[in-house]
């Protein structure tokens, strides 16, 4: 039984009718960065689901990183995923949208021949989707000080425009290895001014956005997405623990809806992905600095969420892989039912309806 996993709670002032969550997961179907109607369904379907939480979307064109990639900074991108959070409320759901930029996980293809930008001039060991294919990443140019204030204005703008657009509210993507998490790790950020050097000023930016996008929608619709035990895109910190601590009690101050973490990541050679262990530093750490509700990622089974939620160790559990092939989780997950068969892996990232809003549902 699964009673606690399947029962409501809130987040923040989002009411949610189960503690299963669909993490973010990019599959670039929008070639025009617009929302489409296929996205509209592929969410639809998965509106059982206490809280979608959908795929990277950029808050500007400098926040591009690869192709196909939705965006929330044009007034057509803000009516395309209208189309969307119109089709998961009608279906019962609830949806955020996770803001992102993706600093120098991005190429001069999609910034009209200009550098892609980070916290300093650090080149990492990255290859991005382009049109010509994967290709290695050049280095990068370091944000300015003036640069740095416009990005946190985007992030806010972004954030307005989400709610236009009738999110239930925002999650601001702090993880795996782009804009945000760069500014933390010092494998990245060389700076030698307010935003570097320490690991106060390395929270700074972070901390600036967090606090820009609560000014305009609060604090109860705003979650932040953090990854304190993986590095992924070759963005390394040499004290995570250290690092995290702060960041996160700091964040604990400000009255989230939720911080979802990702507590284990998914290996991948493409991105690099891959545990950073520190002895000492685990999940118990996390729980220790931060009292808000906490959503937990990191390839759980049913059981296991069951039991960390009933513990109360939890408020949620954010489920992904899953969610590819088996729009209807919840109700899988209710009746012990089995899963879809993982579809094809060349139809994850890009392409038509196939592989993405075709998979069987019990009620078929």
């Amino acid at each position: 039984m699964l009673d606690s996993l399947l029962s409501p709670t809130q987040l923040g002032s989002i009411a949610i009718k189960n503690r299963v969550v669909m993490a973010p997961m990019t599959r670039a179907r929008t070639p025009s960065r617009v929302p489409t109607a296929s996205m509209a369904e592929y969410y639809r379907q998965r509106a059982s689901a206490g809280l979608i939480i959908t795929e990277a979307t950029q808050i500007s064109q400098q926040g591009t990183g690869t192709i196909s990639t939705p965006g929330i900074h044009t007034p057509e991108q803000i009516v395309g995923w209208h189309q969307v959070t119109e089709a998961v409320h009608q279906a019962g759901g609830r949806i955020v949208c996770q803001i992102w930029h993706s600093g120098r996980v991005s190429h001069q293809v999609f910034h009209d021949g200009e550098l892609p930008v980070a916290p300093s001039a650090v080149q990492g060991a990255i290859r991005t989707f382009t049109e010509q294919g994967f290709v290695p990443t050049p280095q990068p140019r370091a944000l300015t000080l003036e640069e740095i204030a416009a990005v946190v204005a985007d992030f806010r703008q972004a954030a307005v425009n989400a709610m236009s657009a009738g999110f239930d509210g925002v999650e601001i993507h702090g993880a795996n290895g782009y804009l945000i998490d760069q500014f933390l790790r010092d494998g990245v950020n060389r700076r030698t001014d307010a935003y570097g050097g320490s690991i106060e000023n390395r929270s700074r930016f972070l901390f600036e956005v967090t606090d820009a996008v609560i000014d305009e929608i609060g604090a109860d619709v705003t979650g932040v997405r953090l990854s304190p035990f993986s590095t992924t895109w070759d963005c390394h910190e040499s004290n995570p623990a250290s690092l995290f601590r702060h960041a996160i009690g700091e964040l604990d101050h400000r009255g989230l809806a939720f911080l979802e973490i990702v507590e284990r990541i998914n290996e991948s050679t493409v991105s690099g992905s891959a545990a950073q262990v520190q002895e000492g530093f685990g999940i118990d750490d996390i729980r220790a600095v931060y009292r808000g509700a906490l959503v937990l990622n990191g390839g759980y089974e049913p059981l296991r969420a069951e039991q960390v939620v009933a513990a109360g160790e939890a408020a949620a559990i954010s489920f992904g892989r899953p969610y590819l092939s088996t729009p209807d989780l919840v109700e899988r997950f209710a009746l012990g039912a089995a899963l879809n068969l993982p579809g094809d892996d060349a139809a994850v990232y890009g392409g038509g309806d196939a592989g993405y809003i075709d998979f069987p549902r019990l009620s078929d």
